[in-house]
């Protein structure tokens, strides 16, 4: 059996390197200082967790993402987060228990089974923002709103938003009385926008031409604010519950149109990203350069019922590390200059260095006998003696 190397990582994990890290650490900072700033408090849930805690509500969809593990102390089968929603529920329903509104955020590690196709990555820093107690449209717009801001402060330019509404779907599904395994089989071919396999469906259906029609023209109802007044023409023998949610959908999209006048906003009434949880407006963020989202969510109401008490939720995630990787082609990370302090047993040199220190100033001491000085430490600056005061000097470039 041939040795492994000792420096090699599983496939889709991966180190964070010093440059790196401190632009994520930077990043990580100003993104909770803007939730603080909208009143989001920031909870830390644990990595590991009992697994049915973990696959309650959106856990479901992740139970082949997460990893599976058997506690020695208790005998319990446990498991290592694939997804933080369920644990943040849990913390409302359970921990927090407060009858107003309560918004939360979280950042931490993630872990998955696979890797996504595109990023490669099987340890996500997952951030997010959850408001719960609210079911109104203003809710959901508060957090559309925060996950924009958030990607405006990370830089990114040409934000492409994406919306859809889950209760449509639902809504037809109800009114065309579907069995659960049509309505299973109607919701893959719909996510494939299938558009063969659809009109094959439908005509294996026994249902009113009115409802055939309805489901076939779902899937080509995406595209620009045009769509929606064609959805109104398509839904008009819909039931209530349908038009209800298209015209939340077109609430919230006008609401979102005044906050952000320059913002490309785009709709898809066959997207049903996480129908298995959502249970209203589904929504994710693109930009150009990359061919996925980069942030997304929408409305869980009643996610947190198993642990106790269902309220009405809505709220995004995304992935700091990508957000970091994308910020860094938009802006440059902040460069903290660092200063290179010689080694001497000088009780003024010692007091300006914590003097330094204490402004935030990066000072790297000397080491007796080192191996390289400051311009191979990458220092900005140096501390000189001048007239028996030390003061930081420019670095001379050669």
């Amino acid at each position: 059996m041939r040795q492994k190397n000792s420096w090699l990582l599983p496939e889709g994990i991966e180190e964070v390197l010093p440059a790196e890290a401190q632009h994520l650490e930077s990043l990580r900072n100003k993104l909770l200082t803007l939730f603080a700033c909208w009143g989001y408090d920031l909870v830390i849930p644990p990595f590991i967790d009992f697994l049915d805690s973990l696959l309650t509500g959106a856990g479901h969809d992740l139970a082949l993402q997460t990893f599976k593990l058997t506690d020695q102390v208790s005998g319990e089968m446990l498991g290592v987060r694939a997804d933080m929603t369920p644990q943040v529920a849990r913390i409302d329903a359970h921990n927090l228990n407060n009858e107003s509104p309560t918004r939360l955020c979280y950042v931490g590690t993630v872990l998955h089974t696979r890797g996504d196709p595109l990023e490669k990555t099987r340890s996500p820093m997952q951030l997010g923002a959850e408001l719960y107690g609210h079911a109104g449209q203003e809710s959901d717009v508060e957090v559309i709103c925060l996950m924009l801001e958030m990607l405006a402060i990370t830089g990114l330019q040409n934000v492409h938003l994406d919306l859809g509404h889950v209760g449509i779907y639902r809504a037809l599904s109800a009114q065309a009385n579907l069995t659960v395994d049509q309505e299973s089989e109607l919701f893959a071919v719909l996510q494939r926008k299938a558009k063969p396999e659809l009109k094959e469906l439908m005509a294996g259906y026994e249902l009113s031409d009115e409802l055939k029609g309805m489901f076939l023209k779902l899937p080509e109802l995406n595209g620009d604010k045009s769509i929606l007044a064609q959805a109104r023409s398509v839904f008009i023998k819909a039931n209530d519950d349908v038009k209800q949610a298209l015209a939340d959908l077109m609430a919230i999209a006008e609401k979102l149109a005044a906050h952000f006048p320059a913002l490309a906003i785009s709709f898809d009434l066959a997207e049903l990203r996480g129908y298995h949880y959502h249970t209203g407006i589904v929504f994710a963020a693109f930009v150009p350069s990359v061919g996925r989202e980069i942030a997304r969510g929408g409305r869980y109401d009643n996610i947190g019922a198993v642990f106790g008490r269902g309220r009405p939720a809505t709220g995004f995630s995304a992935d700091l590390k990508v957000l970091s990787s994308l910020g860094k082609q938009s802006f440059q990370a902040e460069k903290r200059g660092l200063i290179f302090a010689p080694y001497l047993d000088d009780a003024a040199l010692h007091e300006k260095i914590r003097e330094l220190r204490a402004l935030q100033r990066a000072v790297i001491q000397q080491l007796p006998g080192q191996i390289g000085g400051a311009k191979e430490l990458g220092c900005t600056a140096v501390l000189e003696q001048d007239q028996q005061h030390w003061v930081v000097k420019p670095l001379a470039l050669d």
